[in-house]
């Protein structure tokens, strides 16, 4: 068998906050709570399990999501109508902008807990700038 990822687990001040702003975002359902845990499972079956923490406990990460463009268009309108900052790069250096890095379209936004979200429609590296 080939390794692949299965899940990961995002700590929250709040689980269900958490996991009801990306879903809302990316067009997902949140799962049942699982234990201590509230899963939203993308499409390749990757499972993001949020848990509630502490804030002094939580360190702030980063997931990317790689979209088709329609749904790339769908979570920007939604990120938009949210009015939710979102940036062009990592840094945050280029806020109300999008990024068209390998020839796709990628955007940058924060989570409630300040974990750095992004979506993008190219996998980065070897496709033409």
């Amino acid at each position: 068998m080939s390794v692949e990822l299965n899940h990961t687990i995002v700590h929250a001040r709040d689980k269900r906050e958490s996991a009801e702003f990306l879903a809302a975002i990316l067009g997902l359902e949140v799962g049942e709570e699982w234990g201590p845990f509230l899963p939203l499972s993308t499409a390749n079956g990757v499972t993001l399990d949020f848990a509630s923490a502490s804030e002094e406990s939580i360190a702030t990460q980063h997931y990317a999501f790689l979209v088709s463009e329609a749904e790339f268009d769908a979570a920007f309108a939604r990120i938009q109508e949210r009015g939710i900052t979102y940036y062009a790069d990592p840094h945050r250096e280029r806020p109300g902008e999008i990024n068209h890095n390998d020839g796709g379209r990628g955007v940058y936004f924060l989570d409630p807990v300040g974990h750095a979200m992004e979506i993008i429609t190219r996998p980065y590296g070897g496709f033409p700038s």
